[in-house]
């Protein structure tokens, strides 16, 4: 028997399969209205078409749990069609889809550590770091005296993502960067 889950024990990055296919809780709310029972209004995202869909459920309403496990793996290469990844402790090799990684690639070097997400012992998705530290390559100087607050410029970084920065960001600066947002944080 597998192991269940009802709307009450709820907490974001949950997984829980509905329909025959496994979702993940980006967020849920309580709500007790005034007339009538409760509920929970969520918000779910399919692991396998990325889509996220709204869904209000019946409080205490029960589901499958799915087990998942987080693992560090080292990004190899990405060849085009496939983005090769090494389980650190086992060394073991696996490759996900080229464009199942779109987003998190630009924020990738090779040989940079990242987590890999496992669902019932299958590799699911990629969970890139809060920061990661990348060199500027390519933007426009700043004019000196412009110091209104707030103004950015785009700036092109060493693996092909494109920031806004403050003006003071010189090309050979190294930033820091949330990739799960694509914003700079501050420099390294």
């Amino acid at each position: 028997m597998a192991e269940t889950v009802d709307t009450n024990s709820f907490k974001n990055g949950m997984h829980i399969e509905l329909d025959g296919k496994v979702w993940r809780i980006v967020e849920f709310q309580h709500v007790k209205p005034g007339k009538g029972g409760a509920f929970v209004r969520t918000k779910l995202k399919s692991l396998e078409a990325g889509a996220v869909v709204d869904r209000t459920f019946r409080a205490g309403e029960k589901f499958p749990r799915v087990h998942t496990e987080t693992k560090n793996v080292q990004f190899l290469y990405d060849d085009g069609s496939d983005v090769h990844f090494m389980d650190a402790e086992t060394y073991e090799q696996f490759a996900f889809p080229h464009a199942d990684l779109t987003a998190e690639l630009p924020y990738m070097q090779p040989n940079a550590s990242v987590q890999v997400l496992s669902v019932n012992g299958k590799p699911s998705s990629l969970q890139l770091p809060a920061s990661v530290e990348l060199e500027v390559v390519e933007t426009e100087p700043g004019v000196k005296g412009d110091t209104v607050s707030n103004v950015t410029k785009p700036a092109k970084l060493e693996t092909g993502a494109v920031v806004n920065v403050p003006l003071f960001v010189n090309v050979g600066d190294r930033l820091k960067v949330d990739p799960r947002e694509g914003r700079y944080i501050s420099r390294a």
